[in-house]
């Protein structure tokens, strides 16, 4: 039922799903609400008779007329006006987004490509983040084969470079973090020298956060803190890809530095690193199930002092959802516990019952938003990740015989355990190259 692959996945692109549908003649402004609103309601009425006439909706009509919106959005990214160019730019995220384009996408993934990598080397701050953006969620609909890899390797350059130039716009350099973590993972996992790569520029920026010299944490300008916890999670999600040859010099030398950040006054950067630190323990034990760090008892008391921290000072919220996440690493640490949260999407269910696995479905769910329900239903990259197989055609009596909460549970714990196993010897295998 599932093709399990690589170390993590290989899509078998010879799938496509895509399920375009639309209607044309809207300005620029209206293009993304417009194309979401047609894909929406022509995919529902794909397979079903009009209730009031009997007869089957066109839904190639619906579909071309959609395809042409999306082409003129296309078109619009090499606009002179930057308003018609950011306003391509939204419109095709939303599409890219909520439905599977794959057919749409690969005859014109050159062209998109290049607009992209234009946006980026002259747009402003605003177009560079919204175009890294959209390289993400093209990487996404693109999937791990060939065509994703040449996109991939044309827009490397230049993602890395805005991440690492500290005279670029803040936001863009958020935003292409998590770009080249998210395209790394999908169009890289198997060339060890790009992921490495990857992982080097990300880490150039998060290491901005750790201790000085004197051990004091360094003071960092509005901003700041917000670009490290987006480089440090797209950095945790190439970590497990990493070659096992890698995991103990990576370990032994973040995990005392990040154990110094949690000192940091920003509550989401401090969640991040609590995070980060969880799954580097993780990943410490899935080699060595012994694993822990030189430092166990000091690190223990750190994550109590944050898991009870009733600081006034704090936003009550702040407070809440700090506690509640490093209660959840305190008890992994101590006794390898995880409280294991459930996703439905449709009649189909994931179980997030690891640090790696969570980290791999809020990346994707970062970078798809609303529409990671439907990608996870329909989307052959995300399915073959999280172990579900091809996408399930249901007809009413099937949607009605739901599988059992312990059915879904034991399949999805079997295909990631498997796919966990496949991973490291992956990783054995590129030991040997590095």
């Amino acid at each position: 039922h599932c093709r399990l692959e690589k170390a993590t996945r290989v899509c078998n692109h010879r799938n496509r799903f895509s399920s375009v549908q639309g209607e044309s003649g809207a300005s620029d402004d209206d293009l993304a609400s417009d194309v979401l609103s047609h894909c929406s309601s022509a995919s529902e009425s794909a397979s079903v008779l009009d209730e009031g006439t009997g007869e089957l909706v066109d839904e190639q009509t619906a579909q071309e007329e959609t395809e042409d919106k999306l082409k003129q959005c296309i078109d619009n990214l090499m606009d002179k006006s930057v308003k018609t160019r950011l306003a391509a730019l939204e419109s095709l995220r939303s599409a890219f987004s909520s439905r599977v384009l794959y057919d749409f996408l690969l005859e014109r993934r050159l062209t998109i490509t290049d607009c992209l990598e234009r946006s980026l080397k002259k747009g402003g701050g605003e177009e560079q983040a919204a175009a890294a953006t959209l390289c993400a969620l093209l990487c996404v609909q693109l999937g791990g084969g060939t065509e994703g890899e040449e996109g991939f390797n044309t827009l490397r350059p230049i993602l890395s470079y805005i991440l690492t130039d500290s005279c670029a716009n803040m936001l863009a350099r958020q935003s292409c973090a998590r770009a080249l973590g998210m395209c790394c993972y999908v169009s890289a996992s198997d060339d060890a020298e790009d992921l490495l790569k990857c992982m080097g520029h990300l880490e150039s920026v998060f290491v901005g956060a750790y201790p000085l010299a004197d051990g004091n944490l360094p003071s960092v300008k509005a901003g700041t803190p917000a670009l490290h916890s987006a480089a440090l999670q797209a950095w945790a999600l190439l970590c497990t890809l990493c070659p096992a040859s890698r995991i103990n010099s990576i370990v032994s030398y973040h995990l005392p530095r990040l154990q110094a950040c949690l000192e940091s006054s920003e509550v989401n950067f401090r969640i991040a690193v609590g995070e980060t630190i969880a799954l580097l323990y993780e990943l410490g034990r899935d080699i060595d199930q012994e694993f822990e760090c030189e430092d166990c008892d000091a690190l223990c008391e750190s994550l109590k002092s944050l898991a009870t921290d009733g600081n006034k000072h704090r936003a009550k919220n702040d407070r809440r959802k700090q506690r509640s996440i490093f209660r959840e690493v305190l008890h992994y640490i101590e006794n390898e516990d995880f409280s294991e949260e459930k996703i439905r999407f449709g009649v189909e269910v994931i179980y997030i019952d690891g640090w790696m696995r969570r980290r791999i479905y809020y990346a994707f769910k970062e970078v798809l938003e609303s529409g990671v329900s439907h990608h996870l239903q329909f989307n052959p990259l995300l399915r073959d990740i999280f172990g579900l197989g091809a996408p399930l055609i249901l007809d009413s009596s099937v949607k009605a015989n739901k599988i059992s909460r312990t059915e879904r549970h034991l399949y999805n714990s079997a295909a990631f355990k498997a796919r966990t196993k496949l991973r490291n010897k992956v990783r054995d295998k590129r030991a040997d190259v590095m």
